[in-house]
C-alpha cells in the first residue's frame, strides 16, 4: 500500500514505510507523489436483483472511463474483538434495576458469547486511493485542491452506485497505516489520539525541515 514495505536492514518505521509526511489529509510520498485517501460504504451487491447489478456494473464502468487518472482500491478486512462489547453489557446489567431488563440483558449477553465462539466476527472497510503528481513545482494548497476536485468527482461518481465517500484527516491516515503496518499491536493497544497527533506533528515538523 502506497509504497509500503518491510526492509531488512535497520530503519525508522517512517523510512520503511515510505511516508515523507502528512498535512490536512494529503500523504506525501517519495518523489514527490500524493494521496489521498477515501473511505467509502458499501453496497450489498448480493441482495440486488440480477437488472440492479447490471444497472451498478454498468454506472461502475463508465465511471471508470470517465476519469483520467488511476484509483487504487482498498479493502481491509479484520477481525472484531468482542470483550469490551460483552463488558459493556455486563455493566449495563449490574445497573440495571428493572429485573425483566436485567434477564433480558443477560440473555443476549449468552447469545453473543455463542456467536463469537462458533464465528469469527469481522469487518470490512473499503477505501479508494486518489493520486496526484505534479509535473512543476507548486504549493501545497494547490496539491490540496487538485486532490479535492478529484476527491469530489470520486464523491459524485460513487453517489450514483448508492455508496457515501469520507475523506479520511490526517489522524485518520495515520491510524490507517499503524493497523497496517503492526497489526497486532493495533488491536491491543490501540494509538490514542493524543498519541496521533504527536506523530502527526512529529511528521509536519520533519516535512518542513527537509
Amino acid at each position: 500500500m502506497f509504497g509500503l514495505h518491510k526492509s531488512t536492514k535497520k530503519a525508522s518505521a517512517r523510512q520503511q514505510i515510505a511516508i515523507q509526511g502528512v498535512q490536512d489529509g494529503v500523504l506525501e510520498l517519495p518523489g514527490r507523489r500524493y494521496r489521498m485517501i477515501v473511505s467509502v460504504s458499501a453496497v450489498n451487491f448480493e441482495l440486488r436483483s440480477e437488472e440492479e447489478q447490471d444497472v451498478i456494473i454498468d454506472t461502475y464502468e463508465s465511471f471508470l472511463n470517465s476519469i483520467s487518472w488511476p484509483i487504487q482500491i482498498l479493502v481491509r478486512t479484520r477481525k472484531i474483538t468482542m470483550n469490551a462489547y460483552l463488558a459493556e453489557l455486563h455493566a449495563q446489567q449490574q445497573t440495571e434495576t428493572v429485573p425483566m431488563y436485567q434477564e433480558q440483558l443477560q440473555r443476549y449477553r449468552v447469545f453473543i458469547r455463542s456467536l463469537i465462539a462458533n464465528n469469527t466476527i469481522m469487518t470490512r472497510r473499503f477505501y479508494i486511493v486518489i493520486p496526484y503528481q505534479p509535473t512543476e513545482k507548486v504549493d501545497d494548497s494547490f496539491i490540496r485542491e487538485q486532490l479535492l476536485l478529484r476527491a469530489d468527482i470520486l464523491a459524485k461518481g460513487m453517489a450514483r452506485l448508492g455508496m457515501r465517500t469520507y475523506p479520511l484527516d490526517s489522524l485518520a491516515v495515520l491510524e490507517l497505516f499503524y493497523s497496517f503496518y503492526s497489526p497486532i499491536q493495533a488491536k491491543t493497544q490501540p494509538l490514542t489520539e493524543q498519541a496521533l497527533r504527536m506523530i502527526h506533528q512529529t511528521l509536519v515538523q520533519k516535512e518542513k525541515v527537509s
